[in-house]
């Protein structure tokens, strides 16, 4: 069995286009911005800040793409997880819940923008993004959530048993709704498109780059690094779930959840013509959720939510059988060629967070389960908080830093929390 942390495990490793050159910082630079991290969040940020004509340098552990960004389902989804847009207005006012509703709305319509404009080979399709209900009584819940997107003007659309067939190719499905601007993509490979894109804007890359410590000396932040340091005016860290103790209490402040994802051997053309056939991703509305999209080469890609990480690819892989048997039982001997894992940081309230850290120094992570979307998003948020633009006119405000409690018992318990969703999905 593989290690399922093993980068080399992920099946985007084994197919994404090839990483550019970013060498690990030499000596002491200089910037305007310095961005720590190098997923979705780092690149986007750094991008943006690179085409304002900022010279940004970015700092990645290890390298582009290594981490959530590059081990994900790859499915780019314009909503929240859990809240409704209504839900939002209600915990944060009328004017700024809509301008955080408008900002997701818009996220997924940025990350392919991107893609196009730069000419991304990372598979992208940009067909639609599915939330099919499991159970009668989940069809309130996707009724809810179309029609609170539809007044605000999202391209959704319901559909009904048979549509939910036709466009999944599985017969569990009693209806649900569609977010047109949603798709897929090959994660790894948009990662490392958006590092190619941010160095021909002109930043500066430097993987196996860790960022070691951090100090303000007058005006400037000073970042030390295994071969010498940065100084900058800001600073924005990005490093969502895979952030250390770089920050005293960021990494406390969300729960990093392992997610496991397993890809079966590539099915042949008449599966693949008759599963998914319109090429959705989608979602469920599961609590443990069942998640399906296809890659390029017929692959069908989907979760997994191992109990135990002691023997969690075994887990996965019988976990992934007996639910292809329930929800494409036409694929008759399925094959598991792939099972990797990453870490999803969750927030408690299921949204994302923007902080500002100190003067000249930012934050933003917490997109719990909707990575792709909410990071191009706040990307642009983040680069235009480092170009001047006040903390009250950005789309997400900023919110304290507030470590949770018994943090680590939090993150252990959150893999019981699994069963109960089991229980609840059983139930419903």
């Amino acid at each position: 069995m593989a290690d399922t942390r093993d980068f080399s495990s992920n099946l985007w490793a084994a197919t994404a286009i090839a990483a550019p050159e970013t060498p690990a910082l030499q000596g002491d630079a200089k910037a305007d911005v310095v961005v720590v991290g190098g997923g979705f969040t780092g690149l986007s940020t750094a991008l943006e800040l690179a085409e304002r004509g900022a010279d940004v340098v970015l700092l990645e552990a290890e390298e582009p793409g290594f981490g959530a960004s590059g081990r994900n389902n790859g499915q780019v989804i314009p909503c929240y997880s859990v809240q409704n847009p209504d839900d939002v207005v209600a915990e944060l006012g009328d004017e700024r819940g809509e301008r955080l509703n408008a900002w997701v709305a818009a996220s997924a319509d940025l990350v392919f923008e991107r893609i196009r404009r730069h000419a991304i080979d990372c598979d992208a399709s940009q067909q639609g993004w599915l939330q099919p209900a499991h159970a009668e009584s989940r069809l309130a819940l996707v009724r809810t959530k179309h029609d609170q997107w539809a007044a605000r003007g999202a391209p959704v659309a319901m559909f009904d048993a048979d549509e939910a067939r036709e466009m999944t190719g599985s017969p569990v499905y009693l209806g649900g709704w569609m977010h047109k601007s949603g798709g897929h993509v090959q994660p790894l490979s948009l990662a490392r498109g958006l590092a190619t894109a941010a160095l021909a804007a002109g930043a500066r890359i430097c993987a196996g780059t860790p960022a070691t410590g951090i100090s303000r000396v007058g005006t400037r932040w000073h970042l030390a690094t295994p071969g010498g340091s940065v100084s900058a005016e800001h600073v924005v860290l990005a490093t969502n779930a895979y952030s250390d103790a770089l920050w005293p209490g960021l990494a406390r402040t969300i729960v990093q959840v392992r997610a496991y994802h397993v890809a079966t051997q590539p099915l042949g053309d008449n599966l693949v013509a008759h599963i998914l056939p319109g090429n959705h991703g989608f979602s469920d509305t599961r609590g443990a959720l069942w998640a399906f999209r296809f890659d390029r080469f017929g692959r069908l890609v989907t979760t997994a939510a191992p109990v135990l990480t002691a023997g969690a690819e075994a887990s996965a892989r019988r976990e992934i059988l007996d639910r292809l048997g329930i929800a494409y039982p036409q694929i008759t001997e399925p094959r598991i060629e792939y099972v990797w894992e990453g870490n999803i940081a969750m927030t408690p309230e299921r949204l994302p967070r923007f902080h500002q850290l100190g003067p000249g120094i930012s934050a933003g992570l917490g997109y719990s389960g909707r990575g792709i979307a909410m990071a191009f998003a706040m990307g642009r948020q983040l680069a235009d908080f480092a170009t001047g633009t006040p903390a009250e006119d950005l789309a997400l405000p900023p919110s304290p830093l507030k470590p949770l409690p018994l943090h680590n018992l939090i993150v252990l318990l959150h893999r019981v929390l699994i069963l109960h969703y089991r229980r609840l999905d059983a139930r419903a």
